[in-house]
Formats: structure tokens, C-alpha cells, sequence
């Protein structure tokens, strides 16, 4: 399972939402970045996590985020090609069953082409 680089400037959030693609689920809006194949930086995954005034009050956006950065954890950290990633989130991620919202993050990676297959921990070792 590889660790997660944050997004943590507006630029990087706006970068994303300008030239990134977006899919859109009942749990979260996914918005993808993915890396040029020139690019000179090693390839890492990058996730930033956004909730509006729309979603609640503060401890609602709080949740919200929260369930949003477990389900990355569990999923974007596992199968998600390198890139940069937002994670936004609905009026219905504080309501939705936990493993619907995960399913949410599944579909959203496969429909953007970000989808890749997890690999066993020990697959860069000879027998």
C-alpha cells in the first residue's frame, strides 16, 4: 500500500479542476490529474479533500472529510494510478453506507482510466 502525498495549495486544487477530468457519484466528485509521460518527477498520487458550506455545518464538513481520507486510505492508496486527485465532497457522504462510498471511489477511478491493479506487497522480490 503506498502513502499518499497531500494537496494542500489552491493552485494544486485549481490545476486539477482545470485540466483534470471529474466523475461524479452519489458519495463524492472525483477529479483526476494524471501526470504527463515526459514529466521529469517520479511518479507519486497525490489526494486533496474539499467540502462546501452546501454539504452542512462545520461538523458535517468535518465528517465528511474525514470518511473521505479513510476511504483514499483504503482505496486511492491501493489502486490508484499516479496522479493528482480531489476528493469533493456530497451532500450524501455523511449519509451513505461506508461501503457504498468506497464502491463510489472504486467507479469513479475506473470510469476516469485511473484504475490499476494492487499488487502483492512482496512482487519486487525474487523467490
Amino acid at each position: 500500500m503506498a502513502q499518499l502525498a497531500l494537496l494542500k495549495k489552491r493552485s494544486q486544487f485549481l490545476l486539477v479542476a482545470g485540466k483534470g477530468r471529474k466523475w461524479a457519484t452519489p458519495g463524492l466528485v472525483l477529479q483526476a490529474l494524471r501526470p504527463s509521460r515526459d514529466a521529469a518527477e517520479p511518479p507519486v498520487t497525490r489526494v486533496g479533500f474539499t467540502a462546501s458550506r452546501k454539504v452542512g455545518i462545520a461538523v458535517i464538513r468535518n465528517r465528511a472529510r474525514r470518511r473521505l481520507r479513510e476511504a483514499a486510505r483504503r482505496v486511492l492508496a491501493v489502486h490508484a494510478a499516479p496522479g493528482d486527485y480531489v476528493m469533493i465532497a456530497r451532500g450524501e457522504t455523511v449519509r451513505r453506507e461506508f461501503a457504498a462510498l468506497l464502491g463510489d471511489v472504486e467507479a469513479a477511478l475506473r470510469r476516469l482510466g485511473a484504475w490499476t491493479e494492487a499488487k502483492p506487497p512482496d512482487a519486487g522480490t525474487a523467490p
